[in-house]
């Protein structure tokens, strides 16, 4: 799984660059990601995720396990 948040589905997108005359090249916008290490105290296991700045937040606001099952439901993520 390249370029792709484990918690939230943020993938790379494309779109177009904009000159000042309105030529147009195509380009990539890409993910803020980060590879965190997280403690799942519940499994007493160290979990390497690939996440986004937005998944950090969310990670943050509900709960490693929580986060996880969330995303697991969703099909953003397999196994951990």
């Amino acid at each position: 799984m390249s370029r792709v948040c484990q918690i939230t589905g943020k993938h790379v997108v494309a779109g177009n660059n904009v000159s000042h005359s309105h030529a147009k090249t195509k380009r990539t916008f890409k993910p803020n990601l980060f590879k965190k290490k997280y403690y799942l105290a519940d499994e007493d296991k160290w979990v390497i995720l690939k996440v986004s700045a937005k998944g950090m937040k969310i990670i943050n606001k509900k709960g490693i396990s929580k986060a996880l099952k969330d995303a697991k439901e969703k099909g953003f993520i397999s196994n951990y």
